[in-house]
């Protein structure tokens, strides 16, 4: 039922920002979904892959249970 929406404008990777939404939005009431738009590419650096990748290991490893129903990732 509940949203959060994080735009990143380029320090998503580089200062592991978008690690800070996940953590933040599980602490938030009430929310269950987490959509986090992230560029595609930033200072030639292709940050979308990246997040991309690192949040499909979080998930196929199952190490790591999180609060949310599901996290939406939009590439721009």
């Amino acid at each position: 039922m509940g949203w959060v929406l994080e735009v990143e404008a380029g320090r998503a990777v580089d200062n592991n920002q978008f690690l800070k939404d996940i953590f933040q939005a599980c602490m938030m009431h009430d929310v269950l979904h987490l959509a986090i738009a992230v560029r595609n590419t930033y200072r030639g650096s292709d940050d979308f892959a990246k997040v991309e990748s690192f949040l499909e290991t979080l998930y196929v490893s199952g190490r790591l249970q999180l609060p949310l129903k599901g996290i939406l990732l939009i590439g721009y």
